[in-house]
């Protein structure tokens, strides 16, 4: 029974010399279509959110951010055609017909294949910390909005900021650099809720 058992391994590690090249091509093809959907979905995300999602971000975090996102996306594209590569060889390859001529082409493509592999798959990893490092950096470095913004419109003019609270004296407002500021109650015209505060005031 073993030495049987030894015989299909031995008959399956002589089939292996045939396949192999053909299951890495298989391989490259998954890697090709996954790489290609996530150079997609890095693109599509960009163009729907856009920049109007970074309005809270200072200037140097979104910069970095959209770097970080860049990158990632070459990265992943690179991966891609790397993948393409391994899965369908390089164009205008000569066809071999000599059998030792084969063999031997057979073992280099097997090598190059697996180098593409190998970097098509470190280009997807790289391209993936890099985006997940870019939301680190959007959320870490994004203020919150401010609850409660209202604008008041004043005998004197126009006040913006959050309310803190309003009673017989007035209008208590936190403006821009933490202010606290009280709107005398016989001054006001009216008072709007606003989703945020565009002009001095």
């Amino acid at each position: 029974m073993s030495a049987q058992s030894d015989r299909r391994w031995a008959q399956l590690a002589r089939e292996l010399e045939f396949s192999q090249l053909p299951e890495l091509r298989r391989q490259a093809e998954g890697w090709r279509a996954g790489l290609t959907g996530l150079a997609a979905l890095v693109a599509v995300l960009v163009t729907l959110k856009g920049r109007d999602d970074l309005d809270q971000v200072p200037d140097a975090a979104r910069e970095t951010a959209g770097a970080l996102v860049g990158l990632a996306f070459l990265l992943l594209v690179a991966g891609s055609v790397l993948a393409v590569r391994a899965a369908h060889g390089s164009p205008g390859e000569q066809v071999l017909l000599a059998g030792q001529a084969l063999r031997d082409w057979t073992r280099r493509e097997i090598v190059r294949v697996t180098r593409a592999l190998r970097w098509a798959a470190v280009c997807c990893v790289s391209g993936v910390a890099l985006v997940t490092a870019a939301v680190v950096v959007v959320w870490t470095t994004t203020g919150a909005p401010d609850d409660h913004l209202v604008r008041v419109v004043t005998t004197g003019g126009e006040r913006c900021g959050e309310l803190l609270g309003s009673g017989p004296d007035g209008v208590v407002l936190r403006t821009e650099g933490e202010k606290r500021t009280v709107l005398p109650a016989r001054t006001v015209t009216s008072l709007v809720p606003v989703s945020a505060c565009t002009s001095s005031g």
